[in-house]
């Protein structure tokens, strides 16, 4: 199973709306099979492991529940009774209703042993965004941070580029690559006129590029310039002008506001209903405090760079409008590294 679990890693941020699933296939102690989730969500991980071997008395390891249902493929239960199959060991089980127990009972009506639970909970971080899109309506929400020692993003005139080194951006860059989506807010966009993309680590499927902006009053060059490449969302409110990027056939989705500011509860609820299942989230410093006031970051990643800009430095989240302690989102403390010059430290939500 571990092995499965590390092969279904390789398809973070690759194959939604499908989940990154891996499996393996042992037969007489040797393994005969191994497969996960390709680009794009397709072919399955079961169905690419199997066509690598005769799996008549093999055991199975997958990830997730077998798929149960009829899609643009068959069923991955099915294709697991067909190949003869004696046992099939399952992680954790699948929340999507056309599933959700109905694969394991294929498999036991079939005569095949089914073994459930084993390594769940690394099952669960690991799809922890597909599981989200059915328990919870949202994708899993990354919040990326990179400052200075003193909690900074820019200087008191603006000046941003680079306080984290180059080591810290590479690694930004993979983070980037190992989700479904980019998201920044409008500010970001005008500040730093950013393209968003994936670069120099030899990356081939590009994350959707989401920008939110109640109104859509911004200019965005770099990432018109860069639509051959990856895909552009925008998400506003339901008065904004749409067609100055609807003709440039960019993606434009409606989101309720609350206030003068798009909802973020609401916005996760769209991205999630377009298949997103991990998002990673760039800043800036309002859209931050949005997603944390409202309990939707899952994750924070920081990258905190050895300089100091002061108070009148721009401060890397907005206002929360926080009276106590006790009201403050606490996160646990899940790993420590130095990465070049700075420190990368990584943070989950507390349950």
């Amino acid at each position: 199973m571990g092995v499965a679990l590390s092969l279904g890693r390789r398809g973070l941020g690759r194959v939604w709306p499908n989940p990154n699933v891996g499996c393996v296939i042992v037969k007489g102690g040797r393994v005969i099979g191994r497969g996960w989730t390709a680009d794009g969500g397709r072919p399955h991980a079961e169905t690419r492991a199997l066509a690598q071997c005769d799996a008549a008395g093999a055991t199975a390891y997958v990830t997730l529940e077998p798929c149960a249902h009829h899609g643009k493929t068959p069923p991955c239960a099915a294709a697991l009774v067909a190949a003869g199959v004696a046992r099939v060991v399952v992680a954790t089980g699948d929340p999507d209703p056309r599933v959700a127990g109905r694969g394991i009972a294929m498999l036991e009506a079939a005569g095949i042993a089914v073994t459930t639970g084993v390594r769940q909970a690394e099952a669960c971080a690991d799809m922890a965004g597909f599981l989200l899109r059915f328990t919870e309506n949202r994708p899993f929400v990354t919040l990326k941070l990179a400052a200075s020692f003193d909690g900074r993003i820019a200087t008191a005139a603006g000046e941003s580029r680079w306080i984290t080194g180059p080591d810290a951006r590479r690694m930004v860059h993979v983070m980037r690559a190992r989700h479904d989506a980019v998201l920044v807010g409008a500010g970001t966009v005008r500040a730093d006129n950013p393209t968003l993309t994936v670069r120099d680590i030899g990356i081939r499927r590009q994350p959707v590029r989401v920008v939110a902006s109640s109104r859509l009053n911004f200019e965005a060059p770099a990432l018109r310039a860069t639509l051959d490449e990856a895909p552009l969302w925008l998400c506003h409110g339901p008065d904004a002008d749409t067609s100055p990027w609807a003709a440039d056939g960019i993606t434009t989705l409606p989101c309720a506001l609350t206030g003068r500011q798009i909802d973020p509860a609401a916005m996760m609820q769209v991205l999630a209903a377009r298949g997103l299942t991990r998002v990673f989230c760039e800043g800036g410093g309002t859209l931050a405090a949005s997603l944390l006031s409202a309990g939707l970051v899952d994750e924070i990643v920081g990258f905190t760079a050895g300089l100091m800009l002061g108070a009148e430095g721009t401060p890397q989240i907005g206002a929360m409008g926080l009276a106590r302690l006790a009201d403050a989102p606490r996160f646990t403390l899940v790993e420590t590294r130095s990465v070049g010059a700075d420190v990368m430290h990584r943070w989950h939500k507390q349950a």
